[in-house]
C-alpha cells in the first residue's frame, strides 16, 4: 500500500474544505486549533496502471498550514510532520510521499534526528520526498512546453529560481546534461551553495531575480515559500514560459499576457481515472487524472514494488535516478501536464 502525506494551502482553505472532509467541527477553527489537530486518513484511493496493475493507498491530511511557518509555529509544522509519517506508518502503509511542505520542513528542520513519536520508531525507508519525479516531470514540460510555444531550447536562456534546493539543483543537472540549452542562469538566497552548484555544472551564471528575469526565455519557479511573489510580465520577455513548481500555485493569477505562457509545474497527468476525491479539495482542473509529482512518485515506487526512501537528503538527485524514475513513470501511464 501506498500512502500520501499532504495539506491545504492555507488557514481558509482548511477551514472551506473541512465539512468536505468529513470534519465540520473544524470549519470555524482558527490557526491555534489547526496547529494541535491530529492527522487524519481522510481518503482511500485505488490506482490503475496502464499495464492493468491495480494498487491501494491512503492520503494523509498533516493538518499543516503554511501560516505555521509565516507565524513562526516551527514546533508545531515540524510535530504535523512527524505526527503524520508516524500515523502512515501506524496503518502498514509500505511507502509514503511527504507532499508540498513536508519534504521542505522535514530537510529545513532536520527531522531525521527525531526518529521516535510517542511508541513509533520512524522507518524512513518507508518514506519519499517525491523530489526525483517532480523534478522528471518538470524537466519534461520545459522540453515539451517549450516546444509547443515555439522556443528552441539552442538559442534559449533557462532561469532556474531556487537552483540550490533539492528540486533545483536536479533540475539544472538534467537541463545540463540531456538538453541542449543555450544558458542556464542559477537564483537562490544561499551564495555558497550557488558556486558549489556552479562549480559542479561548470557553466550557468549566478544572478539575483530582477537581474535574471528579463533575461529568461523559460522560468523555472521552484523556491519553496510559503506566498507567491508578485512579477512584472512588462519585463520579461515574449513570448515566455514560466513553470510555478511550487505549491501553492499562484504565479497564473498574478501574470495575464498573452505572450506569457504560465504553466502549473511538477503536475502529471493518468491515462486512467483516479478513484478519488483529495484532488478535487486542492482544485486540480481534472481532478480525476490530474496529480502531483511527488506523490505519483509513491504511486510509482508502490507499482514497481521498490519499497525504499527513493528521493532523500538534500541534493541526491542524480540524473540516473530521474531516468529511473522516468521510465516508470512513462510504463504506467503518466505524463507531465502541458500547455
Amino acid at each position: 500500500m501506498f500512502g500520501l502525506i499532504g495539506h491545504l494551502t492555507s488557514l481558509e482553505h482548511a477551514q472551506s474544505v473541512a465539512k468536505e472532509l468529513g470534519y465540520p467541527e473544524y470549519a470555524d477553527q482558527g490557526l491555534d486549533f489547526w496547529c494541535s489537530a491530529p492527522p487524519q486518513i481522510v481518503d482511500n484511493i485505488t490506482v490503475t496502471s496502464v499495464t492493468g496493475q491495480t494498487i491501494e493507498g491512503r492520503y494523509v491530511e498533516s493538518c499543516f498550514l503554511p501560516e505555521m511557518l509565516a507565524n513562526r509555529r516551527i514546533k508545531a509544522a515540524t510535530r504535523k510532520i512527524l505526527n503524520a509519517m508516524a500515523h502512515a506508518q501506524k496503518h502498514g502503509i509500505n511507502i509514503t510521499a511527504l507532499g508540498g511542505f513536508s519534504s521542505i520542513i522535514f530537510e529545513n528542520f532536520k527531522l531525521e534526528q527525531f526518529n521516535q513519536v510517542r511508541n513509533i520508531k520512524l522507518e524512513f525507508e518507508r518514506f519519499t520526498t517525491g523530489n526525483t519525479h517532480t523534478a522528471y516531470i518538470i524537466c519534461q514540460q520545459v522540453e515539451q512546453a517549450s516546444k509547443q510555444i515555439g522556443i528552441d531550447l539552442k538559442s534559449a536562456t533557462v532561469a532556474v529560481c531556487g537552483a540550490t534546493g533539492d528540486i533545483g539543483s536536479a533540475v539544472t543537472r538534467w537541463l545540463d546534461a540531456k538538453t541542449d540549452v543555450k544558458e542556464l542562469l542559477l537564483i537562490a538566497r544561499n551564495h555558497e551553495r550557488l558556486n558549489e552548484l556552479q562549480a559542479e555544472l561548470g557553466r550557468g551564471k549566478i544572478m539575483a531575480l530582477d537581474e535574471a528575469l528579463p533575461q529568461a526565455d523559460i522560468v523555472v519557479w521552484v523556491a519553496s515559500m510559503p506566498k507567491g511573489m508578485e512579477i512584472d510580465p512588462l519585463v520579461l520577455q515574449k513570448p515566455c514560459l514560466l513553470i510555478d513548481g511550487g505549491y501553492p500555485k499562484n504565479l497564473a493569477t498574478k501574470i495575464q499576457h498573452p505572450d506569457i505562457y504560465v504553466l502549473n509545474g511538477g503536475i502529471v497527468e493518468h491515462s486512467l481515472d483516479i478513484d478519488w476525491k483529495i484532488m478535487k479539495i486542492v482544485n486540480m482542473d481534472v481532478p480525476a487524472r490530474q496529480l502531483f509529482a511527488c506523490f505519483a512518485e509513491s504511486m510509482l515506487l508502490e507499482f514497481e514494488k521498490l519499497y525504499t526512501n527513493f528521493s532523500w537528503g538534500r541534493n541526491q538527485i542524480t540524473v540516473d535516478k530521474m531516468e529511473q524514475i522516468g521510465q516508470a513513470s512513462v510504463k504506467h501511464g503518466f505524463r507531465p501536464l502541458l500547455v
